[in-house]
């Protein structure tokens, strides 16, 4: 009986469930047999080194088989002993007042002896009978002699022809564009918990009439953002009509705004800086950003540190990447903890910072010969001036942390409501949501905030200021 072993058998065998009497019948069949079973391992385990994850991988694309286990609190939750409590304060209005007292003792049926001690509690809940109001508008309608035409008051409660009044309208936005509830789910809590019929297609037509009457809010923001003294910068991937477009990101502490467009690259930065920027301006090192005219720039250091511990991990740097990852990571952490040093001279924080440029320098001429050191070392030298800025400029952050934390309201949304559908849906994503957001910053309430931005201008036909950011004292 023939036993050759053929050599398609082979790679069904190399796994787990190899044994030693398989292993000795691929050894048996010769030279080539062994080349083979060792090339097809070569392939499995190149396969699953792609499967691995890395830590740019999104945590949604991890199996949960793959992720590690989290680690058990070093501290016990909450608060210390002794330290204050926080608790709601008690409501200022009283709606309801209502007693209770049992008839007999809960435990053993017997009868009880009146007391005159009492305590209190307060609960706070939404009607159960919650209906809307509807309100009948009798409007006026006049004679004017000298215009010649009949004249009638402007309804401010609602859009012109809209059924449904500004605080629906305003609210059923902000839970859209704010929140990232789906329609389908905002359509749920009218019709089923507030008793009021809405469908998709109408609030998709009012928030487009929102859209035009709010957009010279779109353009303060923008306005805004361009004279500023900071401004942080990123972009991530979005979807308009089953085509891959990108959502830019452009935010400070005050203002976020979002821009939605199919280009990654200089035609959607032309759309936001239209004119030269003044300010610092905070990105990680996509190559679009050099576009950008500017007055100072800030490359973020983690996403270098981030790359350093990529390539450790993951890439297997050469036999000179241990050198060049140890001395850029010591440079790294070397200039950030130069930021909070302040118990020496400013001399000898010059004299610091001075050192810094030329271990940069140094590190840059040193000829790496290991192909991850290279690629760094070009990021490097395209960005000499714009890695310690922070040391420069007070205010000036060392990483994108904050476009990077105002960018995920908006990716949440993504993974909620799928993106959009047409060009003009994104770029009503895009209004609405830089207008929440931007409320949101500076401490407004954004329902009563738009709502009575919308009064305003459907009495006076103009729509007010962008308010700014609220105070301390009020």
């Amino acid at each position: 009986m023939d036993t050759t072993l053929a050599y398609s058998d082979i790679p069904a065998m190399l796994g787990p469930s190899l044994t030693e009497e398989q292993a000795r019948e691929i050894y048996y069949q010769g030279e080539e047999a062994v080349i083979m079973a060792l090339m097809a391992m070569a392939q499995k385990l190149a396969a699953l080194k792609r499967a691995e994850p890395t830590p740019t991988t999104p945590s949604a694309m991890i199996p949960p088989y793959q992720k590690a286990t989290t680690r058990s609190r070093r501290k016990k939750p909450g608060r210390k002993e002794g330290h204050p409590g926080c608790r709601r304060p008690p409501p200022q209005r009283i709606d309801e007042f209502k007693k209770h007292r049992l008839p007999r003792c809960p435990h053993c049926q017997g009868r009880l002896k009146r007391c005159e001690e009492t305590r209190k509690r307060y609960t706070e809940d939404i009607p159960a009978g919650i209906t809307p109001v509807v309100t009948e508008h009798t409007i006026h309608r006049d004679w004017c002699p000298k215009c010649k035409k009949l004249v009638e008051p402007t309804v401010p409660d609602a859009l012109p022809g809209a059924s449904l009044g500004n605080r629906t309208l305003v609210m059923t936005a902000w839970m859209h564009y704010g929140l990232g509830n789906p329609l389908s789910q905002i359509i749920d809590v009218f019709n089923y918990h507030l008793q009021m019929k809405l469908t998709g297609g109408g609030l998709t037509q009012m928030w487009r009439h929102l859209q035009e009457i709010v957009y010279p809010w779109y353009r303060q923001i923008q306005t805004e953002a361009l004279a500023s003294a900071v401004l942080h910068a990123d972009e991530t991937s979005w979807r308009v009509a089953g085509k891959t477009h990108w959502l830019w990101c452009f935010a400070n502490d005050g203002l976020t705004y979002y821009l939605i467009d199919r280009s990654r690259g200089r035609p959607a930065l032309r759309k936001f800086f239209i004119k030269e920027f003044g300010g610092t301006l905070v990105t990680d090192f996509w190559g679009a950003y050099n576009a950008v005219v500017c007055a100072a720039r800030q490359g973020c250091l983690v996403h270098l540190l981030r790359e350093l511990h990529t390539v450790d991990h993951y890439e297997r740097g050469g036999k000179d990447w241990p050198d060049f990852a140890k001395k850029l990571r010591r440079l790294l952490g070397d200039a950030i903890r130069l930021r909070s040093v302040q118990e020496i001279s400013p001399e000898s924080i010059a004299s610091r910072r001075q050192r810094l440029d030329e271990r940069l320098d140094e590190l840059i001429v040193t000829p790496w010969k290991d192909a991850q050191a290279k690629r760094l070392i070009k990021r490097l030298r395209r960005h000499r001036n714009d890695l310690f800025t922070f040391l420069d400029q007070s205010g000036v952050p060392f990483d994108n942390n904050l476009a990077e934390r105002a960018i995920r309201p908006a990716v949440i949304i993504r993974k909620n409501c799928y993106s959009n559908r047409s060009q003009a849906g994104a770029d009503l994503q895009a209004v609405l949501m830089s207008i929440y957001r931007t409320l949101r910053q500076r401490g407004h309430n954004p329902l009563q905030t738009l709502t009575q931005a919308l009064t305003t201008y459907l009495t006076t036909n103009q729509l007010p200021p962008l308010p700014g950011k609220v105070t301390p004292d009020g």
